[in-house]
């Protein structure tokens, strides 16, 4: 092998650290003893590079395997020991550290592979497979920190061999295709691993591959992923989280495979629990085996700050495309960024990381030994911590001792599960071992008796209703635990307020909508707070727990207090949005998965601040309009993306609100009003925008397992549902000039452009205002719009003896049809009626301008603000209909009667 010379001027600057480093390694010493040319051709200025990497193994030209396992030793030697120059030098950072080793890994097996391969066709010709036919390559899997780009300085390299399709090689010698890499694997193997006079190059590991020890070294893609789908355990999640193809083709096929295994569609709160069990059986093993000053397994090691890292991508991965990475340090980044932990707590994790990888490497400089242990000998701890930049061992082990007890506390409030002594005083009010049902049942009824609940009796029976139903017999034995668990912590946290009843009637439901998934039971187990929120907001709303219910995802919303109670933003809302479908780019189930939780995220916020008392209900149907019209922006960029014909690069079209979305009153249940405009004189415009019209509504509201965006109504464009989806801008002018009903212009009132082409916007608003401002005979009005109030009414009988307080006179809607009387008879003389002000605006405005009495503007002002606050209220109960006792609101029935005789019958 051709020696590189050492550079002029080098030598007297690399004397000083080169000695640095002799002392603190033993390793170094032994090399150097041994091949003393090492030390001249050192160049310990630069970092190894992956080009001088390669260089240095073409020059040695190796013919054989016996010369290529000497070319890649005597490359470890010299890229490990300028390493440990560099790094004890203080030249070289972490990130330095582990990149240049895992460069020299995945060098290594790249390198060795392709010229064994090479090697291995001589005799059995090419391996083939698949449809067509094509040649096969050995697919090396980097698991652990080779695939995560960590590797330490003296690691071995855990790697699983696999091969695309079976088949057989093309001759001379023909065998099969598993045979040829079963070969091949064992070759590289030997060639990396294999101690032979001159070392080493990585100590190889195939024990991640199925089934371990006892399965064959080398797997097709179909059994890898057979076996992960049938016999798959939690523990290589785990290890499948940082798997990497460093050598060989099809490793999008393997991504594809492996994605669904790791990271689950749902948020899988389950992974907690599993971090945790084997988090325990490593602790055990360390205790038993007296490892405590282990910095790796040990309390308070690297391993605790992985497994922090590890468990929210496995619970979170599934969802958020930014957690599927591997390197610990940049995963700790981004649960800052996302605020999934404390950005001060990262940062303490993160400074932790890199002293115990730095002390990690400093001590395996010793012996070059894959070891994680403590020194026990007084000369080699005071190397130890000299090299580390401390006087004394006891100096160096204060400072250690500081930062595992950081790494510790960390890991024990993220993983400390759930108390025993949770749910401890109903700990027995979901089951007893009575002999029968009914003993079980009374059992239960008294325990609930003591815990307060007036219906003891009745909730007792759902309790054994749940744990005797077909749905709990047919759940796995893990599904039965979870419920079992779960459920005297319902009842406890229930039983803290004061309709403790209907909040724990609430919350069974709940966990009967949610029981088949595992997921968010472990949820609930793991976090008490979240289960204490969830009680709390089962007993201000029922509406929201089966909201909750329906989208059992927004538990996770429930982890945050801070961002659930954040003003939102709309500015900040699409750019939040805009990076979530950019995660899922290409796959339109995913996105239109992503646009549906986006949603339903950001209204269980609103309802939080909402129940909260933090907004009022005005500003609560801003918000969510602001949310529609976020949400509507993205669907009809995503709809135009989508489309296969497109005739230019952005449409000419926009979409209109009509109702409560026009008027910005939409509601948490509320559908959107909508009609479709474009302004576009290219000849196939009308074809391609009622293709795209079509899509945004398929957009909007398609059933996925994430639920609907939103419901929409059309049949408020020109001639209705009879008439076209989309309307040429000019022909929706002329039918509003020409054929449009009163009842149209009414709805003209409140209309607005909420997305898509601004002009057409413009023009739209330039038009309504036209309209609006149209002289009208006022008489003819006035019948026309009380004759459609009388269709209303008869199209809604009222016969529960209760005052509806949208649908009944005197109710929401007489004070509506009032407003856009106004506006339709006045606006000509004052243009300030056109303003899209809302009602109780109009209302005030038309008083101060005397249309109106001023007195019955302010009386009619009230009704109409505490009507929507009582049917916002009685939503939130979860009532089908917003009907009360009349007499609650008898002064402002009359109020609005009032005025309405006095506008319509005068």
């Amino acid at each position: 092998m051709t020696m590189k010379p050492l550079e002029p001027g080098l030598a007297a600057d690399a004397e000083a650290p080169l000695e640095r480093a002799l002392r603190a390694s033993r390793y170094a010493r032994r090399l150097l003893a041994a091949q003393p040319a090492l030390a001249t051709t050192l160049n310990a200025g630069a970092p190894f590079t992956a080009a001088e990497m390669r260089s240095l193994i073409a020059a040695a030209e190796p013919a054989d395997e016996a010369m290529l396992a000497r070319t890649l030793r005597e490359l470890r030697k010299r890229v490990l020991l300028r390493l440990i120059v560099r790094d004890l030098a203080g030249w070289a950072d972490l990130a330095e550290v582990t990149a240049t080793m895992t460069t020299l890994a995945d060098i290594a097996i790249e390198e060795a592979c392709s010229r064994l391969d090479a090697w291995l066709r001589r005799q059995y010709g090419t391996p083939v497979g698949g449809e067509p036919e094509q040649a096969l390559r050995l697919m090396v899997v980097g698991m652990g920190k080779l695939g995560g780009h960590e590797l330490n300085v003296s690691s071995d390299i855990d790697l699983v061999f696999l091969y695309a399709e079976d088949g057989d090689t093309t001759g001379p010698k023909v065998i099969s295709n598993a045979e040829y890499f079963t070969r091949l694997a064992r070759k590289l193997s030997a060639a990396l691993g294999e101690i032979t006079a001159d070392g080493f190059v990585f100590r190889v590991d195939v024990r991640l591959r199925p089934y371990g020890d006892s399965g064959p070294l080398v797997c097709s893609l179909a059994m890898l992923e057979t076996y992960l789908v049938t016999q798959g355990r939690e523990w290589e999640r785990y290890a499948w989280i940082k798997a990497r193809v460093v050598s060989g083709d099809h490793a999008p096929e393997l991504g594809a495979l492996v994605r669904p295994f790791v990271f689950r569609r749902h948020l899988d709160y389950g992974a907690a629990a599993s971090m945790r069990n084997l988090h325990a059986q490593i602790r055990q093993e360390v205790a038993r085996r007296d490892m405590a000053d282990n910095i790796k397994l040990g309390p308070g090691g690297i391993r605790e700050i992985e497994f922090i890292a590890q468990v929210f991508q496995l619970i979170r991965g599934g969802r958020e495309a930014a957690l599927r990475i591997q390197p610990t340090l940049a995963v700790l980044a981004v649960l800052a960024e996302r605020r999934l932990l404390p950005a001060s707590a990262v940062a303490e994790l993160s400074v932790a990381y890199g002293f115990l990888r730095k002390l990690e490497h400093r001590l395996q400089y010793l012996d070059d030994q894959q070891t994680q242990a403590l020194p026990r000998g007084e000369d080699d701890r005071l190397s130890v911590a000299r090299s580390m930049g401390f006087d004394t061992w006891d100096a160096l082990r204060f400072e250690l001792d500081h930062y595992r007890g950081v790494v510790s506390a960390h890991f024990e409030q993220i993983f400390a599960g759930a108390s025993d002594a949770q749910g401890e005083a109903a700990a027995n009010a979901a089951g007893s071992p009575s002999a029968s049902i009914e003993a079980e049942s009374e059992f239960l009824a008294q325990r609930l008796r003591g815990l307060g609940f007036d219906r003891a009796e009745a909730l007792a029976a759902r309790v054994i209703e749940l744990k005797t139903g077909s749905r709990y017999r047919q759940m796995p034995a893990s599904g039965q635990a979870r419920i079992d668990a779960v459920l005297p912590r319902v009842l406890e946290a229930a039983a803290v307020h004061d309709v403790r009843d209907a909040a724990a009637e609430s919350l069974l439901n709940l966990i009967e909508s949610i029981g088949r998934r595992e997921s968010y039971l472990a949820l609930l187990i793991e976090y008490p707070q979240c289960l204490a929120a969830v009680a709390k907001l089962a007993a201000s709303s029922r509406w929201a727990a089966d909201y909750l219910g329906q989208h059992p995802i927004l538990l996770d919303e429930l982890l945050d207090n801070r961002a659930l109670h954040t003003p939102l933003d709309a500015a900040a809302m699409k750019s939040a949005l805009d990076a979530q479908l950019a995660e899922h780019a290409g796959d339109t189930e995913q996105q239109m998965d992503a646009l549906r939780h986006y949603k339903h995220a950001q209204t269980f916020r609103l309802l939080a601040q909402d129940l909260a008392g933090e907004l009022p209900l005005e500003t609560l149907s801003d918000h969510l309009s602001d949310l529609a019209c976020v949400c509507l922006d993205a669907v009809m960029r995503l709809a135009w993306e989508h489309l296969r014909i497109r005739h230019r690069p952005d449409p000419r079209f926009a979409i209109v609100g009509y109702g409560k979305l026009g008027g910005k009153e939409l509601g948490y249940a509320s559908d959107l009003d909508l009609i479709f405009l474009y302004e576009d004189s290219a000849p196939e415009a009308a074809e391609v925008y009622a293709r795209y019209a079509l899509r945004i509504n398929t957009w909007l509201t398609t059933v996925t397992p994430a639920g609907v965006l939103y419901d929409t109504d059309l049949r408020l464009r020109p001639d209705g549902a009879s008439g076209l989806m989309v309307s040429p801008l000019q022909a929706f002018v002329d039918y509003q000039h020409n054929k449009a009903w009163v009842w149209e212009h009414q709805a003209l009132t409140r209309a607005r452009h909420v997305a898509g082409d601004a002009s057409i916007g413009q023009r739209f608003e330039a038009l309504r205002t036209e309209i609006l401002r149209k002289a009208r005979d006022h008489a003819p009005l006035k019948r026309e719009i009380a004759a459609m109030r009388a269709k209303m009414l008869d199209a809604h009988p009222n016969t529960s003896g209760l005052f509806d307080l949208k649908h009944d006179r005197g109710g929401i809607i007489d004070v509506e049809f009032i407003v856009q009387y106004l506006v339709l008879a006045h606006s000509q003389v004052h243009a300030a009626l056109t303003a899209n002000a809302g009602n109780l605006a109009l209302l005030m405005r038309s008083g101060e301008l005397g249309l109106i009495a001023a007195a019955a503007a302010k009386a009619v002002h009230g009704a109409y603000r505490g009507y929507r606050q009582l049917q916002h209220a009685l939503r939130l109960r979860g009532e089908r209909y917003a009907r009360i006792e009349a007499d609650r609101v008898a002064p402002q029935i009359e109020a609005v009667r009032a005025l309405w005789a006095r506008v319509f019958e005068a």
